[in-house]
């Protein structure tokens, strides 16, 4: 079964089909706030215009507009192919890739740019893959505080002791544990609204 991968949670935009565990073909761009101009482009570049038996988004945490811009395709090309679509988060996605990259990593932190000045932070242990704490939004103090180990993720740039500043990449999605890339195609914002209703008794006030 082939499945197109989405990932635009981050400033990158990257896409990938992706069968029996191997990468057939990838791209991978880092366009800022860009994502809805490429997206399409991207995946229609793939080999068969990006059709597949099956699509797995990034569901975040990241960049709130990205975050929808990936959605929204797979979502839109699920309904459009009559597939399936399923999500991933991107803290693991990093984390499995650098844990790939470096056999010498045992724990890791993934940090990754939030709001507000705070960024989103999770860490993990490499075998098995698993987060060993619940991901939160963090001042980028706090977040330095609770780190044990190796720093990776486009948020390291806000922490005083550095890291290794990496982006998430959907052709990593082949690192990932089978239980991981069965989440729901919804946002993982990690951040409450900012804008958020009037009371009842306000509205017209």
């Amino acid at each position: 079964m082939r499945t197109l991968v989405i990932e635009t949670a981050t400033a990158a935009c990257s896409v990938a089909l992706v069968e029996a565990g191997a990468v057939v073909a990838s791209a991978h761009e880092v366009v800022g706030r860009g994502h809805a101009e490429r997206l399409v482009p991207m995946i229609a570049a793939l080999p068969s215009g990006g059709r597949a038996d099956a699509v797995l988004v990034d569901c975040g945490p990241g960049s709130f507009t990205g975050i929808r811009v990936g959605i929204a395709a797979a979502r839109g090309l699920g309904l459009g192919w009559g597939v399936p679509v399923h999500g991933f988060s991107s803290l693991p996605l990093v984390a499995a890739a650098a844990f790939a990259a470096d056999a010498d990593l045992d724990r890791l932190a993934v940090v990754l740019e939030g709001g507000h000045g705070e960024v989103f932070m999770q860490p993990f242990a490499r075998y098995p893959l698993a987060a060993t704490a619940d991901f939160a939004s963090l001042p980028p103090a706090e977040a330095m505080a609770r780190i044990e180990g190796t720093a990776v993720g486009n948020g390291v740039r806000f922490l005083a002791s550095g890291g290794r500043d990496v982006l998430p990449n959907a052709a990593d999605v082949i690192l990932l544990p089978a239980e991981q890339i069965q989440l729901p195609p919804r946002p993982i914002y990690g951040r409450a609204p900012d804008a958020k209703p009037m009371a009842p008794d306000t509205v017209g006030a």
